[in-house]
């Protein structure tokens, strides 16, 4: 039987189902563009999966795309920080468990 997955994962993950007897895995390395393509869509599955179970394992598992993110777009945690901040700053942060049903606007 063979499954498809055709989804970015982690660094050893080939190495470990090809250490389990019956099991090959085949994959290939992307190019720096798919592998951005791929970091983008990693970190939705993440999200999705940590909202699923709402676990540790999960939080860390958005948090290591995140950190990679980061890291190929040189973003330092510092910037990121910074920025958190100064949006926090300006328009507060999600404490206060505001919930915005609707705006009207007078024309």
């Amino acid at each position: 039987m063979k499954y498809e997955y055709n989804k970015l994962v982690r660094d050893k993950i080939p190495q470990n189902i090809n250490s389990i007897q019956g099991k090959k895995c085949n994959y290939k390395i992307l190019d720096e563009q798919e592998y951005l393509q791929e970091l983008d869509k990693k970190i939705i599955e993440e999200a999705n999966e940590f909202i699923e179970v709402h676990s540790i394992e999960e939080l860390a598992d958005l948090m290591e795309v995140i950190f990679t993110i980061m890291k190929k777009r040189n973003i330092s945690i510092e910037e990121v920080e910074n920025a958190r901040k100064a949006k926090n700053n300006k328009k507060g942060a999600f404490e206060e468990r505001v919930y915005l049903i609707d705006v009207e606007e007078n024309n």
